[in-house]
């Protein structure tokens, strides 16, 4: 069993919560609203300043939500798995993306917490493929990047051990072009060409 803890209650949040309870891990998920995040009997909740309780940290936020949880938690996630789940999209256009061209959210991410093993990882999955475990006929797969070969080997552990698959995408460099998929499956569903239930889908 491993512990972890989830920042964010929203759709991502939710299924991911759910998905490591039925593997038998211990998760604990924190909100700016405790309601929000008793998402299930079977999580710890919690407000954004609690003591994180999680091995492996999932920030399950929108892009401009993660400086101030990162300067809320600081020194906390030093030495943790944190793992960055963010597609940095301008909101304003959804026609771009708000990092560099030669950088990602997951750099960015690094580069504010040396200490920490940054992971990219779920951010080419929509909430619904997670839940169900399948894109269509294919099963989830979870492509995994990071430069720590034990933080992305604990967190593909994780993912296996809850029902889904996971692939390891390579280094943390490899998050710009994850990013790039994301920003993809984003856009083409919300012009309608594809659907939120869905997905790209990898046969392992």
């Amino acid at each position: 069993m491993t512990a972890i803890s989830i920042i964010g209650a929203g759709n991502m949040g939710s299924a991911i919560a759910n998905r490591l309870v039925n593997g038998g891990h211990s998760v604990q998920v924190i909100a700016r609203d405790i309601e929000k995040a008793r998402i299930s009997e079977a999580v710890s909740a919690g407000v954004v300043g609690d003591e994180l309780t999680g091995d492996i940290v999932i920030l399950a936020l929108p892009y401009p939500a993660i400086d101030d949880v990162l300067s809320t938690y600081g020194n906390q996630l030093n030495g943790k798995t944190v793992v960055d789940l963010t597609n940095p999209l301008d909101f304003s256009t959804f026609d771009a993306l708000v990092v560099p061209a030669d950088s990602s959210a997951a750099a960015e991410i690094q580069a504010k917490l040396p200490a920490a093993n940054v992971v990219k990882a779920f951010n080419t999955n929509f909430a619904a493929t997670l839940a169900s475990g399948t894109v269509g006929q294919t099963p989830t797969v979870v492509l995994v990047a990071g430069d720590s070969a034990e933080a992305k080997a604990s967190l593909s552990d994780v993912i296996v051990s809850a029902g889904l698959q996971a692939t390891d995408a390579g280094s943390l460099k490899r998050a710009r072009e994850l990013e790039g998929l994301g920003f993809l499956q984003l856009t083409l569903a919300a012009n309608e060409k594809t659907s939120w239930t869905t997905g790209f889908a990898l046969e392992k």
